[in-house]
């Protein structure tokens, strides 16, 4: 999701981790995958990392992405009381947001894609 837009933030900030994920966020994916490329030790093999992003959305309505959220791995293992309490806090986020409280509405969606090259052609031997 675009938590580059305003109600989509305050979307991940209502639902919480359970309902929107670190990867599911491109500001949380930047952080989560700044240094991946980087070597735990030893000489580096890949080189700078390259990266591009694909705004694209969904059609979707207020219900349709309560009911997708609530498929979520984090969703589905909370307490049913919790679940139920996320849920609700989620359905009235949306139902007040003039984006997403008349019928259809189109998520924000945003890939964003990481990418490096290997610095040597072949690996070294390690014989």
């Amino acid at each position: 999701m675009d938590d580059g837009v305003e109600w989509v933030a305050g979307l991940a900030r209502t639902g919480g981790g359970a309902a929107v994920g670190p990867r599911d966020t491109p500001v949380a994916w930047r952080a989560a995958t700044a240094d991946m490329h980087l070597p735990q030790a030893g000489a580096a093999r890949f080189g700078s990392p390259e990266q591009a992003e694909f705004p694209h959305g969904q059609r979707r309505t207020a219900d349709s992405l309560v009911a997708t959220l609530a498929t979520r791995a984090g969703m589905l293992v909370m307490p049913e009381p919790e679940r139920e309490a996320t849920l609700a806090r989620i359905r009235t986020f949306l139902a007040g947001r003039p984006e997403t409280s008349e019928g259809e509405f189109t998520l924000p969606m945003l890939t964003a894609v990481l990418r490096v090259r290997r610095l040597f052609a072949s690996w070294p031997s390690t014989r």
